[in-house]
Formats: C-alpha cells, structure tokens, sequence
C-alpha cells in the first residue's frame, strides 16, 4: 500500500503541467495533496474525478478564495473522512483532512506557515497553536495504539540535516527554535519520522526556493514528512522523497506499507 503527499503549489497549475499523468503513473492508494487553492467546483471533472480513482474529497478555505486546501485521491472509499479541529480560525483555512480506512487513519494536512503578510513571524503563534491542537486530536489513538499517518506540508525543517543553511535560517519562520521545538514534542511522544527512520544522511529536501539556480543547487528544506503513529511504525516498509519537477515549489513524499495495515 502506497500512501503519497505533496504540496502542489495549486492544483489549476499542477493539472496544466502534467498532475493527471503522473497521478496514473505514481501507482499510489491514496495521494494527498496540499495548497489546491481552489474551491472543488472550480476544478475541472478529470482532476475532481480522475479515471482509476474510486473516491476524491476536498476542502477549501472559507476565509478566502486561493487560498490554502487540501484534497485527497484514493482508490477505494473511505470508511469516513473529518475535516475539523473545533477551532473556527483554524478550520476556515481549509487544513486539515483525517480518512479512515478500516484500521488505519491517514491525516492530509497542510500546516500553517508562520510569516505574516509583512513577510515577519506574525502567524508563529498561530501555527504553534494549530500544530498542538491536532496533537490533542491525535494524542488519544497514539496512546491507544492506533495505526495513524500524519502527513503533509509541515512547513518546519525539524533539524539542521534538514536545510542547507541552518545557521542563516534560525530566525526564520520554519527553523525557529519554537517551531522546532515543538516538532520535537511530536517525536518524544512516540511520532515517527518515517523518512529518517530510513535515511540518516544529509542533502535530502522537499522544497526550494523558486529563485533562479537555487534548486539546481540543491539549496532547499525538507518541509514535508510522512509521520508514524507506534501502531503504524510496524507496517512501514520505505520512505522516500521524489524529485518531480511539475511546476511546484515542493516535491512529492511517500511511504509503502504492508497492507495489512488496514485489517
């Protein structure tokens, strides 16, 4: 079982260059898509109904139009999807997604960034606060034993192995010492990065700047991650980021799973 997350930078765009084609060829389960930026009647019907998917689901901002969404490919139905954290400024951006497939729950999500529109740390706190109320959300399954996915644009780079330039980021909203720190908070209660389980070395990004030369040069983040519950941990079989290049900003991440995982 293939589960894959990418941020695509809007999805309108991501379909004119080519996200149908590689939807077919990524020979995914479920795919989850971050920053659609659209509502889902603005979609055309091939992208909101693709061919050999048996169920998509999106949720758009309310808060504004172009702003933010998440949606969701999957070749069977879910059992059910949520879309709500019960905090009104949180569930009008259009974030959060939490499937359920028999035994396994995947969360699509698409976490705050925490600049301002004066390009400042305005949002930190926002975001702080959005990633521990889906911590609290979650926190009852991780203790229970559930097989939990949380994955999507968490926009923090949890480590320094995790950009090129640490040491001209660290006041830079997504290496904020706050921000990571509260990543760190997700792993000490037992959340799993699904692909530093797997790689340790250096080099590994999710996401560069759209400057000309910086992704030629490997100068990027790793701002996207598959993170596993305990109970799912045991299922995991890889991890991977894979450098498509269709327009977005981000590159695609995936994990493959027993398929067991769901009975």
């Amino acid at each position: 079982m293939r589960i894959v997350s990418w941020n695509v930078n809007g999805l309108r765009a991501a379909h004119k260059k080519g996200f149908l084609q590689w939807l077919s060829a990524e020979r995914a389960d479920v795919v989850g898509v971050q920053e659609v930026r659209a509502l889902e009647a603005q979609l055309p019907e091939e992208v909101r109904a693709p061919e050999g998917w048996k169920s998509t689901h999106f949720v758009a901002a309310e808060c504004r139009l172009g702003y933010s969404g998440v949606g969701l490919f999957m070749r069977k139905a879910p059992d059910e999807v949520e879309t709500r954290l019960g905090v009104k400024e949180m569930d009008v951006e259009g974030r959060l997604q939490v499937a359920r497939f028999g035994r396994l729950t995947v969360v699509n999500c698409y976490f705050p960034n925490g600049n301002g529109k004066e390009r400042d740390n305005s949002r930190v706190p926002f975001k702080l606060a959005f990633y521990r109320r889906l911590f609290k959300r979650l926190e009852k399954g991780l203790r229970d034993g559930e097989r939990i996915l949380v994955m999507g644009d968490f926009n923090t780079a949890h480590q320094e192995i995790d950009l090129a330039r640490p040491k001209d980021n660290r006041e830079t909203s997504g290496f904020l010492p706050e921000e990571r720190e509260e990543f760190d908070r997700w792993i000490r209660a037992g959340w799993v990065d699904t692909f530093r389980h797997f790689e340790k070395g250096t080099g590994h990004y999710s996401w560069w700047s759209q400057r000309f030369g910086v992704r030629e040069r490997n100068v990027g983040w790793r701002l996207d991650y598959v993170l596993a519950s305990p109970g799912a941990m045991p299922y995991v079989k890889r991890a991977g980021i894979h450098c498509t290049v269709l327009g977005s900003d981000h590159c695609p991440v995936s994990v493959d799973l027993d398929p067991k995982v769901r009975r």
